[in-house]
């Protein structure tokens, strides 16, 4: 049986929900480094406490680069997976501020299973959970290739 053949009843699935993770201010301030984004509204708590969310947030694409952290203990339920890639991204929406202390979680729901050559595309339809929200941090369509 192929790899699309084993993959493709999760279409149209939940994969299931991550753990939740704590978004620190140290962890903020390691990426703003990263990525020379230090706005005041991630690294200056002071300024931040007097500004729109009432305390440092974490980057968007702090949140979006933590998606393989937060589905990492969400496995797919198929044998024979020897490599996994990232091969993009279709859409992504920020929809809700992850503020410092926070918690977040990754909700993952299969939309489609698709052949190419030595593997499978699978497209991916992401949410991050903000604890205590009723809207999600971001809702993302993730894009991979895995590889038997």
């Amino acid at each position: 049986m192929s790899i699309v053949e084993k993959l493709k009843p999760l279409e149209g699935r939940e994969l299931g929900v991550g753990e939740w993770m704590e978004i620190t201010q140290e962890r903020i301030n390691a990426f703003a480094g990263a990525t020379d984004d230090h706005q005041w509204i991630h690294v200056d708590p002071e300024a931040a406490a007097k500004g729109p969310f009432g305390k440092t947030i974490a980057h968007g694409y702090l949140t979006l680069s933590l998606i393989p952290a937060l589905a990492g203990s969400m496995t797919l339920p198929v044998e024979g997976i020897k490599m996994g890639i990232n091969y993009g991204l279709n859409r992504v929406r920020f929809i809700a501020p992850v503020p410092v202390g926070s918690r977040i979680r990754a909700r993952r729901k299969m939309q489609e299973v698709r052949e190419v050559p030595g593997g499978a595309q699978l497209t991916v339809e992401v949410t991050i959970e903000l604890e205590g929200s009723e809207k999600p941090a971001c809702v993302a369509e993730t894009v991979s290739r895995v590889y038997t």
